[in-house]
């Protein structure tokens, strides 16, 4: 469970603010729309393969 210490004289907007930037970095609606459907190990790796192939060729692009 997220908690979120609201100071003396925060304004709300804050506080929602970094409740939402805790929400994301915990991950957990990420990890539950990842746990809705079953994904073989070999489709996963793949992904994660396809992914860093992808952020290599930036960054090669970058360097160029």
């Amino acid at each position: 469970m997220l908690r979120i210490e609201i100071k003396e004289g925060e304004n709300i907007e804050r506080a929602l603010k970094r409740y939402k930037r805790k929400h994301r970095n915990v991950k957990v609606m990420q990890n539950l729309r990842d746990k809705q459907f079953f994904t073989k190990p070999s489709v996963k790796r793949r992904r994660e393969i396809q992914k860093a192939a992808y952020i290599q060729s930036l960054r090669d692009a970058e360097d160029i």
